[in-house]
């Protein structure tokens, strides 16, 4: 008998409609630099917001080169910001966010989980409702019914009543509800350190290893200590 063939997991990052790119961006690239894999799906809404927040045209045919631009980019629009290698995009595969019959829409294809970041409270309601209108929703809907970890980093203020019920559905399905709310305590001096704050929280989530943010030490003054370094 042959041996089994180590299988490639990755991660399904979705990335809706919410304002809020940079901080798919720095998931994306706290991701990679863990040696994770990537499959990412990107919704038709949410690349009207990367091109609005960017300039960052996102296209299914260039999606390598346009990808590249992203994760380079920092929080603050500044280009070239981050390295981004070949062998870093070479762990991501891209599928079309109308393309219901890619690997993520089964429970059989094997992946760890999946993170959407930042979900819209449009994307909120498709997943809790089960409509799976585009892949975004129905690989999170395959993700919830095959108990794997989901993380729904959602991006809106204020909340609706309707929305908070369905949040609360989500977390009862058995996701991970994480809001997109920086912190301060971790001495943030640029508004990267506040969108890496959140990125470090999604990846703590899904428990994947990062040097995101400064922890908690139990210790008073921490963060305005490291704003003199």
């Amino acid at each position: 008998m042959e041996p089994v063939q180590a299988q490639r997991r990755p991660w399904v990052v979705g990335v809706s409609g919410a304002s809020g790119t940079p901080y798919a961006a720095a998931v994306l690239r706290g991701l990679l630099a863990a040696g994770e894999s990537v499959d990412l799906v990107v919704s038709r809404a949410s690349r009207l917001t990367l091109l609005d927040e960017t300039g960052i045209a996102f296209r299914d045919a260039h999606w390598r080169a346009d990808l590249r631009a992203w994760l380079a980019r920092g929080a603050d629009g500044r280009p070239g910001a981050f390295e981004v290698t070949d062998a870093g995009l070479a762990a991501v595969r891209h599928w079309a966010a109308g393309d219901l019959a890619a690997g993520p829409s089964s429970g059989s294809y094997p992946v760890k989980g999946m993170l959407i970041v930042p979900a819209s409270t449009a994307c909120v309601a498709g997943v809790a409702l089960g409509l799976s209108k585009d892949l975004l929703q129905r690989a999170a809907s395959v993700t919830l019914k095959e108990r794997r970890p989901l993380v729904v980093a959602v991006r809106e203020t204020p909340l609706s009543g309707q929305t908070l019920k369905q949040l609360v559905a989500l977390d009862e399905a058995g996701a991970v509800v994480l809001p997109a709310s920086p912190a301060f305590y971790a001495g943030a001096t640029h508004i990267q350190d506040l969108v890496d704050f959140v990125a470090g929280r999604v990846l703590d989530a899904a428990g994947v290893p990062h040097r995101l943010y400064r922890r908690w030490k139990g210790e008073l003054g921490g963060g305005a200590a490291s704003q003199g370094d």
